[in-house]
């Protein structure tokens, strides 16, 4: 076997062997290591210690979600004193304002703050933020509650996501999120699988190391005093604010008790283009935290989790492809290897063979085949989110994402906008 042969056996090997790592390795190890293992006890021993709470919000033609997120978040048994809800409408055009101001008449602790043109996401909680900031009694104690507006929440999760900032290490507590959706289609399946093991994972990464790569945005809560404005060529804040509580010393938890239920997507063309988006954020947000992911920036852990968890996992279009360009050019140097090319060609054909069965009426598919399919397409969507990136972003510019609940009601939802920012119109 020539030089040039065992070279690219080992480019073959390694390449898979770090898909491996990540997708497979590294979750049974956090499970190995985290068998048993509890979240400390926390709480505060007097309700008149429990921290303010500001509920940050920006909308953009949610009418299709926003009565139930808001009937949810309102019917918490926190004390009612102690929580404000900010809501910053990014222009909507549908119902969203009247279902506001429907709340409105009974919660005098809710805002809406109507921003005129489109703002962006990024842009309207940073104002909200600001604003919230000024009106807490202590704002060394307060929490921030960033949550997105298709989110269900359950009456104790303020109780069970606030009671770990007894702890003063704690810097952000994500929350447990879990499917609404009951009758499953499309890529429900794979997207509910996904979520799920997310869970698990930042859970366990909190369990062992306070390290949790990044909360998911549905919702989430941080020590106010952390919050630092996210630059609006942003795309993904969540990953920026909680990346950004760890950059400060902090350390990060999952608790899963605190449950809040999202519909996960089931259009897998709606999720290509989703994941796509987010990629292009978590590029940025990668270069922004590149000294905190080194081993003597944030230290092993945070260097680990990162790697094992995130990181190679956005940079597998490129491991997938060295590994099959790899095992092609070792076919023609050694044909006893074709066995490997051939393995990822038939991977391919049942990819394409999920999405010509999903264009039938029937619409039946083998879940093997629609899991291979989701996860090239997703895949994909992070070599394309790559290359957004790579061309420079200059500001949070995207069309809006449709949702599961939007997309049964006919709504659009996730909007974000354009250069100009018109002053807020309090409503």
């Amino acid at each position: 076997m020539s030089v040039a042969t065992i070279l690219l056996f080992v480019l073959f090997l390694g390449c898979v062997g770090l898909l491996g790592h990540t997708y497979a390795i590294y979750p049974i190890l956090l499970s190995l290591l985290a068998r048993g293992k509890k979240l400390p006890e926390a709480g505060f021993a007097d309700a008149a210690d429990l921290p303010e709470v500001a509920v940050l919000m920006a909308v953009y033609n949610e009418e299709a979600v926003l009565e139930k997120t808001l009937q949810s978040i309102l019917e918490t048994d926190y004390p009612v004193e102690k929580v404000s809800v900010w809501i910053g409408s990014d222009g909507s055009t549908d119902r969203s304002h009247e279902i506001i101001e429907s709340f409105r008449k009974d919660h005098p602790n809710l805002s809406l703050k109507i921003f005129a043109g489109r703002n962006g996401k990024i842009r309207i909680v940073n104002r909200l933020a600001e604003e919230a900031v000024s009106e807490f009694k202590n704002p060394d104690t307060a929490l921030f509650f960033l949550c997105d507006a298709n989110v269900a929440w359950t009456p104790r999760l303020i109780h069970q996501l606030a009671r770990h900032f007894s702890r003063e290490e704690i810097g952000f507590v994500g929350a447990s999120v879990k499917d609404e959706t009951r009758d499953r289609d499309g890529i429900g399946d794979e997207e509910e699988a996904y979520v799920g093991r997310e869970n698990l994972i930042k859970f366990q990464e909190g369990v062992l190391w306070g390290q949790v790569i990044g909360a998911f945005g549905a919702c989430y809560a941080m020590r106010a005093n952390l919050f630092e404005s996210v630059p609006e060529n942003f795309i993904v804040d969540d990953y920026y604010l909680t990346v950004g509580c760890l950059a400060k010393g902090k350390k990060g938890i999952v608790d899963l008790e605190a449950v809040c239920y999202e519909a996960v997507s089931s259009d897998i063309s709606e999720e290509f283009r989703r994941k796509r988006r987010i990629a292009t954020g978590n590029f940025q947000n990668r270069r922004h935290f590149q000294n905190y992911f080194q081993p003597w920036g944030g230290g092993f852990a945070a260097w680990f989790a990162f790697w094992s968890h995130k990181g190679l996992r956005w940079y597998g279009p490129f491991l997938i492809a060295g590994a099959f360009l790899s095992s092609l050019i070792l076919t023609v140097l050694a044909p006893l290897f074709a066995i490997l090319p051939a393995g990822f060609l038939i991977t391919f054909a049942v990819a394409g063979f999920d999405k010509w069965q999903s264009q039938k009426d029937d619409g039946k598919h083998v879940k093997l085949f629609r899991f291979i399919r989701y996860f090239y397409a997703m895949n994909a969507a992070l070599f394309l989110g790559w290359i957004a990136y790579s061309k420079g972003v200059q500001n949070s510019v995207w069309e809006p994402t449709r949702r599961e609940g939007a997309r049964r009601e006919g709504a659009r939802r996730e909007g974000s906008g354009n250069d100009e920012a018109l002053n807020p119109i309090e409503s």
